[in-house]
């Protein structure tokens, strides 16, 4: 009896053990079906400005604990709602990627609630050699006349975002393209900023970091700024001197014979007369 003492033992433990992760395993399973959402994704790569319909959609188990902010449940309550950025496959739409209520698609349902789209002219300087991209932002510098009619450059809008280059405004390139048009997200404000600045001197757009949010106050630079008074030498204009031309005299004047005024001398062969 003593000898089967130590096996029922053993076998006791296996059994309490099995019972064990049994009991775990169900309440992990129960665990994982409470902790997850039910979410709408996309089925595919959804470019901006796309209309939602049926096929592009598909409803999946989200983790809860994989924090979403206004995810949807049901993809038809979002049917006919148009995407202001693009959404790829497997990613949940969100209320912050849908435009308003109403909107067709194109760039307007790119804007944001308050905001404008402004078009400026650029070249291959101007538009940061084609680095500026749609999604990028940008500075806007002005070069004009200042006062006292000295030439001045000044930062005056800061971060303003990119949304289109020419007619296009996809974000999925990322090659520098160089175009004659950039469009820009701007307030009200800022767009009047942008109409003045550009009828009084040449724009230029400045690329920054997409995660610079700083802001800062410039005074601008102007010809004393990059030449200090010191330093500044002023070439005068100077004319070639003129060749000297010979001093011409007067010609010497008729002499006139005071004694036959009024009469001429005539030669006839060898003969002359006064008459």
């Amino acid at each position: 009896m003593r000898n089967f003492r130590p096996l029922l033992i053993i076998l006791f433990a296996l059994a309490m053990g099995a019972i064990a992760v049994a009991v775990a395993l169900r309440w992990i399973g129960q665990r994982t079906e409470l902790a997850t959402i039910k979410v709408v994704v996309a089925n595919r790569d959804l470019p901006f400005g796309t209309q939602l319909h049926e096929g592009m959609l598909e409803v999946i188990e989200w983790p809860a604990a994989a924090l979403l902010k206004d995810p949807f449940a049901q993809p038809d309550l979002i049917y006919k709602r148009v995407i202001n950025a693009p959404i790829l496959r497997g990613e949940p739409i969100l209320n912050s990627k849908l435009a308003a209520q109403g909107e067709k698609g194109g760039l307007s349902a790119m804007l944001h609630e308050g905001t404008r789209a402004v078009t400026v002219k650029v070249n291959e300087i101007v538009g940061v050699a084609g680095f500026a991209l749609p999604g990028n932002y940008v500075d806007v510098m002005v070069h004009a006349t200042g006062k006292n009619e000295q030439p001045v450059s000044k930062i005056v809008l800061e971060r303003i975002l990119v949304l289109a280059l020419a007619q296009d405004a996809s974000t999925s390139e990322t090659k520098p393209r160089v175009v004659n048009a950039v469009t820009l997200e701007v307030t009200p404000q800022q767009a009047e900023k942008i109409d003045f600045a550009r009828s009084v001197g040449a724009l230029s757009l400045v690329l920054r970091s997409q995660i610079d949010n700083g802001r800062i106050e410039t005074t601008g630079v102007r010809m004393v700024d990059l030449f200090p008074a010191a330093e500044v030498v002023v070439i005068a204009k100077t004319s070639l001197p003129n060749k000297v031309k010979p001093k011409q005299t007067a010609p010497s004047p008729i002499p006139i014979d005071q004694t036959n005024t009024g009469k001429f001398e005539i030669i006839r062969g060898n003969k002359k007369t006064l008459e």
